[in-house]
Parts: C-alpha cells; structure tokens; sequence
C-alpha cells in the first residue's frame, strides 16, 4: 500500500526527502518561525524547498496558493498541510505547535517591551525600515518562483498576465482581497481546469 505521502503529493512530481518525525516537524517549524521576522515567505521557501527539500518548487507553489485562500495565516496554513500530509491529525498539530509555541511567548515579551517605546520617534522608523526589508524579501521570493510556473498547466504567459492583473487590482485599484480571489482566482481555476480537460480528453483520443 502506498505511504500517506505518496497518496498527496501530486503525481508529476516527488519531495527527495520528508519529515523524520513529529518532533522533526515541531523542532524545525519552531526554528522556521524564528527566523520569520518581516519576511515569512522567503524564509519559508528557503528553508523547506532548498536546505530540507520536503517540497519541492512546484509543490511548494501549489500549496502556497491554497495556503494563502484559507482562513489563517498563510504559513500556518502551509505547516498543517505538510504535518498532514506525513502524519495526519498528529502531525499538522506537531507542525502548528512548532509555529506557534516559541514566537508567541517572544511576541508577548516584545509587546510588553514596545509598549514602553511605542511613543518614540526612532522605534516608529526602525519599524518603517523593517517594512521595506520585508517587502525586499517577499518580492525576491516571488522572483524565484518564477521558474516553477513554466510548468503549470495554464502556461507561463497566463500565469503572469494573472499575476499583473492581480498586483494592478491590489495595489492600484485597491479592490478588496476577497474581490480579488474570488474574481481572478476563480477565472484562473476555470481556466486551468479547462486546460486540463482538453489534455485529459486529447490523451484518451
């Protein structure tokens, strides 16, 4: 019988390596979390796509984009999805522990912290610098990922022409986000699963 693994992951392609255990998915999602000051998403991909190679780039594309469509935060998402994926129930509790445990007692120490600051004019620009360093990060991951679109079944032209249109949507024309998913994200999925349907029915041919 195949492993639990093997039963989700899509079947063009296979991760070189999984997750040991519950505690390698607690121990490495806690360490994946500390490291995610501003700039999650790069973090994020660097670690599971390139040093653990759980993932690989179209896959993590794949589940990016569902993570990002459900209620919650994205990676948190995404760390329940890979704890599921291994282990089941057990595994996405091990992996959502492992994001939430060590960054919330060092939030609740920062909070208290800022809030003896808040008022000053150097911890309000130190905060406006972060956010240009998380930007930096963010746009240099989606750059990455550019290559592992070649191979979605839209093609690449489409899949940046939707990105364009998403951006233009988003930070021009400032339509509200659930607008966006589900006006470009449901034609994008109609698209695809048409593209799909056609090399579904020119194979049985």
């Amino acid at each position: 019988m195949p492993d639990r693994a093997n039963l989700l992951t899509p079947a063009h392609e296979a991760a070189p390596r999984q997750p040991r255990s519950k505690t390698d998915l607690f121990l490495s999602f806690t360490w994946l979390a500390l490291q995610g000051f501003g700039g999650v998403l790069a973090v994020v991909q660097r670690e599971l796509v390139e040093k653990k190679q759980w993932m690989t780039r179209d896959q993590f594309v794949e589940d990016w984009a569902v993570a990002q469509i459900m209620p919650g935060p994205n990676v948190v998402n995404l760390s329940m999805m890979i704890g599921g994926r291994y282990f089941g129930l057990p595994g996405a509790l091990a992996a959502l522990a492992g994001m939430l445990a060590a960054p919330l007692v060092i939030v609740l120490l920062l909070a208290a912290l800022y809030g003896s600051v808040a008022d000053s004019a150097t911890a309000q620009a130190a905060l406006r610098g972060m956010g240009a360093v998380a930007a930096g990060l963010i746009t240099a991951t989606g750059i990455k990922l550019i290559a592992a679109l070649g191979r979605n079944a839209m093609g690449l032209g489409v899949c940046i022409g939707l990105a364009v249109l998403t951006f233009v949507a988003i930070a021009l024309l400032r339509w509200p986000l659930a607008w966006v998913l589900l006006g470009l994200g449901g034609a994008a999925c109609l698209w695809a699963y048409r593209v799909l349907g056609l090399r579904e029915t020119g194979a049985a041919k």
